[in-house]
């Protein structure tokens, strides 16, 4: 089997404000370990996959920095988007680019920042993915458990009913894909026991890919058609003006959500993805009031409560559930709830033109 994986490292990470910033964002950060979050997604593919059929896709100042942090990986498997446009129009070029070298290949679309905590486990179902996705006119994902009724994550209606098996491994048909859901319909999705969390991992046989799109997203295939011309031609000019204009829109709004013929597999693997600061309270070591603190720290009377200030003393006193995340310019004050908010006070920075704090 033809089998790559191309890294989607195109991300700003705004959740991780204020220590993911423009020029250097979440997944170049040693979050939940002393390695980057791209390094430690390489890691994990190793004992599978070569270096030789993993790509990476960003935009040309996050490829520069993906140079230096991956020095072994082949430039030629360095995919350069002109313009940050979300994972459809990226993952369109990713995918022409392999299909123009094989179209029976088959690609796995992967997050450069999830953190994944059993690795050989993971690698045991990607492979079956892979021969799912190689046997039949099928798109594949993984769906997540879901420990709580969350409502950060899309879900994935799938039916339980006589599922298909690869490499002893079964597949079930996905029913629908769900936007976040309130909170009430989170439980309920939690209670139908059939809907599972969104992974944002999909992999396809890259022609089947292009199939799916000709026939489910045909907006999007055209741009397909232009952009395999353009590659062809080895046109980088026109590939930057078939991004200007290209629908900034995710893969799974502009396939997986319109697509027939979609399987899903338990993602049951230890995922995060690690998508806020208060997501680290369950991976960085707590102490008995369940306290999770990077740096010199003296705690009185706090509980659940989250600090990141490797540079000095954090002095906590009768506070509750709440994150301090200080850096040599910025300090963040939130509440544990209020997390997902931390990209709205960059949105603010960028609106009152305060650029050198975003």
């Amino acid at each position: 089997m033809d089998f790559r994986v191309v890294i989607m490292a195109g991300g700003a990470g705004t959740r991780f404000w204020p220590v993911s910033r423009k020029d250097k964002p979440k997944q170049f950060l040693p979050i939940v370990s002393k390695k980057t979050m791209i390094e430690e997604t390489i890691d994990r593919l190793s004992p599978q996959v070569p270096l030789s059929s993993i790509y990476t896709i960003a935009n040309p100042e996050k490829t520069d920095i993906i140079k230096k942090l991956l020095p072994d990986l082949q430039n030629e498997n360095l995919l350069i988007e002109p313009i940050g446009k979300n994972t459809a129009p990226s993952l369109v070029l990713a995918t022409a680019r392999i299909y123009l070298q094989n179209p029976k290949a088959i690609l796995a679309a992967l997050p450069a920042d999830h953190l994944i905590k059993d690795s050989p486990l993971f690698l045991q179902k990607l492979k079956a993915a892979a021969t799912a996705a190689s046997s039949g006119d099928c798109l594949v994902t993984f769906g997540i458990p879901p420990l709580y009724p969350a409502t950060g994550y899309g879900y994935i209606q799938f039916s339980a009913e006589n599922p298909s098996y690869s490499l002893d491994e079964p597949f079930y048909t996905v029913r629908e894909f769900k936007e976040k859901p309130e909170h009430k319909q989170a439980e309920a999705f939690l209670k139908e026991g059939n809907y599972f969390w969104n992974s944002g991992m999909f992999i396809w046989q890259a022609d089947v890919f292009a199939q799916k799109l000709e026939r489910f997203a045909p907006d999007m295939f055209s741009y397909w058609i232009k952009i395999l011309d353009a590659l062809k031609a080895a046109d980088e000019t026109q590939i930057l003006s078939l991004f200007k204009e290209i629908p900034s829109t995710s893969i799974d709004y502009a396939l997986m959500e319109r697509a027939e013929g979609v399987l899903m597999a338990r993602g049951d693997f230890g995922w995060s993805d690690v998508g806020a600061w208060s997501s680290l309270a369950d991976i960085w070591t707590q102490d008995e009031a369940g306290n999770a603190i990077k740096g010199e720290s003296l705690i009185l009377d706090s509980q659940n409560c989250l600090v990141n200030n490797p540079s000095k003393l954090t002095a906590l006193i009768g506070v509750k559930d709440i994150i301090v995340v200080d850096t040599e310019d910025a300090l963040l004050i939130a509440h544990k709830s209020q997390d997902q908010k931390v990209k709205d006070v960059v949105e603010a920075l960028k609106k009152r033109k305060k650029d050198k704090y975003v």
